[in-house]
């Protein structure tokens, strides 16, 4: 089966087309070589996918028919990702917020003023 065909079809990418994009942009690999959508996938193979800025491991156990429903698709792949890929995660969602409150906007004249000062006090403090 064909590595694009393989991804849709364990539901990791909603459409078909978007996992082919997936391995033309390099997304996709295994043994750290890019993949073509065409490539044919066996069982026993590593895939690295790297989506939403996590890198997921996946162990392909078998090969599915055509698309499988979600409750059975534990049956035809093996999620190895490191817990540390999604801890990443968060620390980059807490980095965001610690600069400026969500929904709080664009910085004012009078933010970039502070900063602006604050930057200036610091370097001469240097």
């Amino acid at each position: 089966m064909r590595v694009d065909k393989y991804l849709w079809c364990i539901r990791l990418f909603k459409t078909r087309s978007i996992a082919t994009n997936a391995c033309k942009k390099g997304q996709v690999k295994i043994d750290d070589k890019n993949l073509k959508p065409s490539r044919e996938i066996y069982g026993g193979e590593i895939i690295q996918v790297r989506k939403n800025q996590i890198n997921y491991k996946i162990r392909v156990i078998d090969i599915p028919e055509s698309r499988v429903g979600a409750k059975l698709v534990d049956l035809y792949r093996k999620d190895i990702t490191p817990k540390e890929e999604f801890e990443k995660t968060e620390l980059l969602k807490y980095s965001k917020d610690y600069y400026r409150k969500k929904g709080t906007g664009r910085p004012t004249k009078k933010d970039r003023r502070d900063i602006e000062e604050y930057y200036d006090t610091n370097e001469e403090d240097v």
